[in-house]
């Protein structure tokens, strides 16, 4: 059983480490499909909101951590009676094929209707709306495109626009040759020639990394 200053200090943490305090303000939540809703970190109050919603599965797009936001989670998942999958992705590096392809297995597997986060909602929850998208739902590219946009909080100018041009590769092969999206990550797509092909602002990545504190 946790001390009263263990359940103190993981508040500390949640609320002020991981600025869970400004997601209860704004949980940037938003509903990409019938079936799916993306989200910054959400708090137990959150996912209790969420399994009034008839959400079934949560997938944790920070991973697995040793942190109170991520304990507190998969308590709370535990007692509403919610799947909590863990499936960690970065925000500033081409996904690899593999991942992508990891992530459509997953997609198909899980328990409908579900919720992605990573911390903020803006940019792992943006690539993996638009991956949702392309892989599960046959939307348009620019329906795909648009859930990295800076209406979610996404800043395409910094190191996270990487996540952009992984989706701009797709679409400039797809004008030449129409490959579905599966299939280009599958025999076409080259994540170390978008890494070299994409620059980011230095201003950008200061307003993101440092005032913003994005992962």
């Amino acid at each position: 059983m946790h001390s009263p200053l263990t359940r103190i200090l993981g508040a500390a943490e949640h609320l002020f480490i991981d600025h869970a305090l400004f997601r209860y303000i704004y949980l940037n939540l938003h509903r990409v499909s019938p079936n799916m809703e993306r989200a910054a970190q959400p708090s137990p109050l959150h996912i209790r909101a969420a399994a009034r919603r008839g959400v079934k599965t949560v997938i944790n797009l920070r991973g697995e951590r040793n942190c109170a936001s991520y304990l507190m989670e998969k308590k709370a998942c535990e007692e509403n009676g919610i799947k909590l999958i863990n499936f960690g992705i970065t925000s500033r590096a081409a996904p690899a094929p593999e991942q992508i392809l990891a992530f459509d297995q997953l997609l198909s597997e899980i328990e409908y209707p579900a919720l992605m986060h990573c911390k903020s909602g803006a940019d792992r929850a943006g690539i993996a709306s638009a991956l949702y998208l392309l892989l599960r739902e046959n939307s348009s590219f620019a329906e795909a495109f648009a859930q990295l946009s800076l209406r979610y909080g996404h800043i395409r100018q910094a190191k996270t626009g990487i996540l952009d041009a992984t989706l701009m590769a797709y679409a400039a092969d797809a004008a030449r040759t129409n490959v579905d999206f599966k299939t280009w990550v599958q025999d076409h797509y080259d994540p170390a020639e978008v890494t070299r092909s994409f620059h980011s602002s230095r201003l950008a990545n200061i307003f993101n990394d440092r005032i913003l504190d994005r992962e």
